[in-house]
């Protein structure tokens, strides 16, 4: 679940995205989608009508996950992020990198958790498959 929170958070929406980026079973990813909109983390939003499809958002109490799941990150990039670079947290807006999550240092606004998103870092296996 996790994961799964990680990748809503880095912008990700629709089923098909998270089944692709996190290489898991339909049926674990809709289970576990089930879940977190049945905790009210996410809800499931219809973006088109034939055929339904729906996109997953967070809701406030999904966003406010926003301070633990950087910890989490921060801990993993210092404790099990052997040979690649660290996450780095920007700014969804002017895409700035944040050494702080509080404030935006270009833009100088006060950032709400959900206006902060994570990307690989330079040099991570993600950055250079990309």
């Amino acid at each position: 679940m996790l994961l799964i929170l990680r990748n809503l958070f880095r912008g990700a929406r629709r089923f098909g995205e998270l089944e692709e980026d996190l290489g898991i079973a339909k049926n674990l990813l809709a289970s576990r989608l089930n879940k977190l909109v049945e905790a009210g983390i996410i809800e499931k939003v219809p973006y088109q009508d034939r055929p339904v499809r729906h996109e997953y958002l967070l809701t406030q109490k999904g966003r406010d996950l926003s301070p633990s799941l950087v910890a989490m990150m921060r801990w993993g990039d210092r404790w099990c992020n052997e040979g690649s670079a660290p996450t780095v947290l920007v700014h969804s807006e002017c895409g700035t990198p944040l050494n702080q999550v509080t404030h935006c240092p270009s833009c100088n606004d006060s950032l709400d958790p959900g206006e902060i998103r994570s990307r690989p870092g330079p040099g991570s296996m993600e950055a250079v498959q990309s």
